[in-house]
């Protein structure tokens, strides 16, 4: 609920122009910004609820950990610097998001903290011997001795305070000048008043000043909120490695012919891009020109260079080993793989699941139940009679000692070290509320080919297959990133792709050439009936010719009967529902030892059986390739997807795989399960913490010195708890 001031950026907010950075798509204006002063759940709830507000808002989702708020609405892209304004008024200041720029505004506030710590720290301790002198002056210590130890004490904590204080005072101020307030009310609320109460002692009262607790709590609040940014830093680091791995610039050949360099922000599809050696690709692209290697671990996760010549696709991120190459760009940076990647790593901390939606209720409770308790506590003291100044130090306690801090990062510091620990392990994320799902699921369906099989059927029967039929195949093969059309297209080779096809869901592939339709697909989609065979198949039928049969031999992967066992041993339900025909689906079931399983169906079969499922109580997880399965994909409580890199973008799972390990699904399950452990053990030390604390504060027990300890180390406490799901 913090916010911070524009010193915080290293470049003012007027000098950068929002709406230089709005990408235009599907009739939608989007816009990434970096927001500063966003320190918990309460933040990020003020944030996308004030810019929801505005009807013409479709989406406002902003990720903690990277500072990433991501924007979407309807209408002219000027409103970009409305949007900017808002968050403004609302004590969030925001710029444009550039995950190239050299400057990291988060190590600038790492940097303040530490200043105004070791201002504290050296305040502290210089008040600390002075106040031991007091104590331990006993009868022999005069009272104008002691009143001159109180005013030196004084010289030292105000100004410290005052530098010190800063992070807080700033936060508060600013909240109360938007007419809300945060957590750092409270506790400027608290210095304040231990401050004004030892000045007061100092000059007027009897001399019980508390100098010293007043820079012992900004000390040790200061290390709470210092170790609280860097845990968060560490969490996110892996989407803030990603994003800053996205070319800054890249080289644009001109009509003319000339070569400029740009912004890798304002290449565009169909733009003509050169790439020298050691430089990174900007966008999703194809060579046009030159041969070379790039390293594409990134996105294969395979250490082996991938060759690169005329006609291959590559991607962001990618980098140019050697030899100079012209790409033509398919699509804008914000569109790139890398981008989606990156987007999909950061969406594990930015989810809705209902204990995120708990702890939300439980933190706009914090402010006028923490206040009307510190309130009755002041009074309460007084009605028994105790001195004003105690019971003021009492209720300062209360204000510091139940600080939400806790409670608020219970389940993003979850979601994101979670998030963060399945990228590597080769799974992406789309939402934290997936994992949550994923831990309650007690049903696995697998779709076969591409899932099961490792997707790369070989052609078996090439010699009964004549030349033209097989070219007229290829042709059309060339259009599909269906398995076995792939399978055909690498069989030919390069060559010409048909000019107008039509893709039909558990079909095939259809077109027209020289007023004859040609189609080649499945048997049933053909209606031919075709004999047992354990081998897949598909066919090519053009006019009223006699169809020909394409065999493939596809194989199960590595880690498939692995993953099978493991998922029965954690006492899920495994049922195989697969499009294939009858032979190979049942010679797969019975490699794996799998007795449910269902052949020939259509996608909307899957659904169906996937409803049934559900009907019966289950929690089902539907496994799939992530294209043809993603209307069961979305019917399933989750859904994990096996994707090559160029299908990320078009999966419509909660979970994508990378690379060829189906067993990172078993992963992606026990993490989930840790996860939900970890929210729980999460929500139990906030719950514990305050059902102690806050009646030992309120009984005059706690001191505003431990108060500020236990606060602090509260929240660094649920997540170095979070951070256990790393290992």
């Amino acid at each position: 609920m913090a916010a911070l001031d524009t010193a915080h950026f290293s470049e003012p907010v007027s000098q950068v122009d929002p709406q230089a950075f709005v990408r235009l798509a599907d009739g939608q204006c989007h816009l990434d910004l970096l927001v500063r002063g966003a320190v918990c759940a309460g933040c990020i709830s003020r944030i996308e609820s004030g810019l929801l507000e505005d009807d013409r808002v479709e989406r406002a989702r902003l990720n903690l950990s990277t500072g990433r708020l991501r924007l979407s609405w309807r209408g002219d892209a000027a409103l970009a610097s409305t949007y900017v304004s808002r968050l403004g008024r609302l004590g969030y200041p925001a710029t444009p998001y550039e995950p190239e720029a050299e400057a990291d505004p988060q190590k600038e506030e790492e940097r303040k903290l530490l200043r105004a710590m070791a201002v504290a720290g050296f305040a502290m301790a210089n008040v600390m011997l002075l106040s031991i002198s007091v104590w331990a002056g006993g009868m022999e210590m005069t009272e104008a001795t002691q009143a001159l130890m109180h005013r030196i004490s004084a010289l030292i904590v105000l100004p410290a305070v005052a530098y010190a204080g800063q992070p807080f005072f700033r936060s508060a101020i600013t909240a109360l000048r938007n007419r809300h307030v945060n957590m750092d009310v409270p506790i400027s609320l608290a210095v304040i008043l231990a401050c004004g109460l030892s000045i007061w002692e100092t000059f007027y009262g009897h001399g019980d000043t508390y100098f010293d607790a007043a820079a012992m709590l900004l000390f040790f609040l200061l290390i709470g909120r210092f170790l609280d940014m860097r845990l968060r830093a560490k969490a996110g680091e892996a989407a803030r490695g990603l994003a800053a791995m996205q070319a800054a610039t890249a080289n644009r050949i001109r009509a003319d012919g000339r070569i400029e360099a740009i912004p890798a922000r304002e290449v565009k599809a169909g733009d003509r891009l050169v790439l020298a050696a050691g430089d990174r690709v900007p966008v999703d692209a194809v060579i046009r020109e030159g041969q070379g290697a790039l390293d594409g671990s990134l996105v294969t996760g395979e250490t082996a260079p991938v060759a690169a010549r005329p006609g291959i696709e590559v991607f962001s991120g990618m980098l140019n080993l050697d030899g100079k190459l012209v790409l033509e760009a398919t699509a804008d940076r914000d569109n790139s793989l890398l981008a989606e990647i990156t987007r999909l790593v950061e969406a594990g901390e930015q989810s809705r699941s209902r204990y995120v939606r708990l702890a939300d209720r439980a933190a706009k409770l914090y402010v006028p139940v923490v206040h009307s308790l510190a309130a009755l506590t002041l009074l309460g003291w007084l009605v028994i009679g105790q001195d004003p100044h105690l019971a003021i130090i009492h209720a300062i306690a209360v204000l510091i000692i139940t600080c939400p801090c806790a409670l608020g990062l219970a389940v993003p510091a979850v979601q994101v070290v979670a998030s963060g620990r399945l990228y590597r392990e080769g799974v992406l994320v789309k939402s934290g509320d997936a994992m949550e799902r994923l831990a309650g699921i007690d049903t696995v369906v697998f779709d076969k080919t591409g899932t099961l099989t490792e997707g790369r059927p070989r052609l078996i029967n090439r010699d009964d297959i004549p030349d033209m039929a097989f070219e007229t195949a290829a042709r059309l093969a060339r259009t599909s990133r269906h398995p076995l059309s792939r399978a055909v297209a690498d069989a030919a080779g390069m060559g010409i792709a048909a000019a107008e096809t039509r893709e039909i869901s558990g079909g095939g592939i259809e077109a027209v050439e020289d007023g004859v339709t040609i189609r080649f697909g499945s048997a049933r989609w053909l209606g031919i009936e075709a004999a047992s065979d354990p081998h897949s198949e598909v066919w090519l039928k053009a006019g009223d010719e006699a169809p020909i049969r394409f065999r493939f031999e596809d194989r199960l992967r590595a880690d498939a009967a692995e993953t099978v066992a493991a998922l029965r041993e954690r006492g899920c339900r495994v049922e195989l529902l697969s499009g294939d025909r009858t032979g190979p689906v049942e010679a797969v079931a019975a490699e794996l030892g799998l007795d449910a399983w269902q052949a020939e169906l259509k996608p909307q079969d899957k659904i169906a059986r996937l409803e049934t499922l559900k009907a019966e109580g289950r929690s089902v997880a539907m496994i799939g390739d992530g294209i043809n399965d993603a209307p069961a994909l979305a019917a399933a409580d989750v859904s994990v997807s096996l994707a090559s890199a160029a299908e990320i973008s078009q999966a419509a799972a909660d979970f994508v795989l990378q690379g060829d390990r189906l067993a990172a699904a078993i992963v992606a399950y026990d993490v989930s399960c840790g996860a939900k452990r970890r929210v729980l053990e999460n929500f139990g030390l906030a719950a514990v913490y305050n059902m102690i604390a806050v009646p030992l504060a309120v009984a005059g027990l706690v001191t505003p010195l431990i108060a500020a300890i236990a606060m602090s180390a509260s929240s660094v406490l649920v997540t170095l708890n979070a951070l256990r799901l790393a290992r």
